[in-house]
């Protein structure tokens, strides 16, 4: 007999819609996201921030996880914002977070979360789903297009920040 036995363990992943009491699960990959942004980590501040938009019924928030009990843990998030076309006089939603652990990419996590606020889309009748991802991360751009996205050749975005 071998030594050692080669085990394989196979993760299983939910996708749960989160409320505020309880956002603190969400905090620390909210946290994470905003750090692939180049942006410093705020953790208080990404707390108050989520707490604050779900209260305020401003958005919806979706977490993957795995485990239960104490065991339990997110390993993705996305976060979705309504709006509305004025052109077709519907609603739809933005997604405007979508996040998976860095150890935890590959699995198939990003496909689920999206799968799920598809279905919470179409579950809330609206048009669908918008989403902007950086022109350099071609392997979101990848995931997106996989699940039936389609890249806007039509429209051109510009922004005015402060």
């Amino acid at each position: 007999m071998p030594e050692s036995v080669g085990v394989l363990v196979m993760l299983t992943y939910q996708v749960e819609q989160v409320f505020s009491e309880a956002v603190e699960q969400a905090v620390p990959l909210f946290d994470a996201y905003r750090r692939y942004y180049k942006q410093g980590s705020d953790v208080p501040g990404a707390e108050r921030f989520l707490r604050q938009r779900l209260e305020a019924g401003e958005s919806v928030l979706f977490l993957a996880v795995t485990g239960e009990g104490p065991e339990k843990r997110a390993v993705g998030l996305a976060h979705l914002y309504p709006s509305f076309s004025s052109v077709t006089l519907e609603k739809l939603w933005i997604l405007n977070d979508l996040f998976v652990a860095e150890e935890q990419r590959g699995q198939g996590i990003g496909t689920l979360l999206l799968q799920r606020v598809e279905a919470f889309a179409r579950e809330t009748g609206t048009k669908g789903l918008t989403l902007t991802t950086m022109t350099d991360n071609t392997g979101a751009q990848r995931l997106y297009e996989a699940n039936g996205y389609v890249r806007d050749e039509e429209f051109v975005t510009y922004d005015l920040f402060y």
